[in-house]
């Protein structure tokens, strides 16, 4: 089993490498936001309790996130491993995602960080305004907030796992396929190296 989280900032191109890694490697995406949406539609106790925090204007708490990917873990063990996208988002999470992963008798192999400069985020996701619908996405000053938030936040979960080894950052701008190529390169060196040993 083969897991990868991958990281960057708002607009750095998560979802588009998320898909092309996926059809690639045939991993499970674990798409936090996704999940969330299948358990509250599911009316799960886990997506109930979700649903609640949410209609209050209030963050779901870890340990609900936490489940729900325990969950998923469990329904798809037969799987050739995992993609993270969205999660973990801050150290404390990283550390119990650890802790689950640890329970499941897996790891993080990779941490995938892709690297975009900050004007070249809000330049992204305003293009993306223009389409997907998202009023977060159309606004400069909530985009700088998310990225200030990220910045804050999020960032330090790359430290976390920079101690353990496991980030390789990949040039994030230029075109789609070249850095998917870029990677896959350093997927297919980790793997490779996975399985001879």
């Amino acid at each position: 089993m083969f897991n990868i989280i991958i990281f960057g900032p708002p607009g750095c191109g998560k979802g588009t490498q998320s898909e092309k890694i996926i059809k690639k490697y045939g991993l499970k995406h674990l798409s936090t936001g996704e999940i969330l949406r299948d358990e509250i539609c599911a009316k799960t106790p886990l997506g109930r309790e979700a649903q609640n925090f949410m209609d209050k204007g209030l963050f779901v708490p870890d340990e609900v996130v936490i489940g729900m990917i325990s969950t998923a873990l469990e329904k798809n063990r037969d799987a050739k491993g995992f993609l993270l996208d969205g999660f973990p988002r801050t150290v404390s999470q990283a550390e119990a995602l650890d802790k689950l992963l640890k329970l499941n008798a897996m790891d993080i192999d990779v941490v995938i960080l892709l690297d975009v400069e900050e004007e070249e985020s809000v330049r992204r996701i305003l293009k993306r305004g223009e389409t997907s619908g998202r009023s977060d996405d159309t606004s400069e000053e909530i985009i700088r907030e998310r990225i200030k938030i990220y910045k804050n936040k999020t960032a330090p979960v790359a430290d976390y796992y920079r101690a353990q080894n496991k980030v390789k950052t990949v040039k994030g701008t230029g075109e789609i396929d070249d850095i998917f190529a870029a990677i896959s390169q350093t997927v297919d060196i980790l793997q490779g190296a996975k399985q001879a040993s």
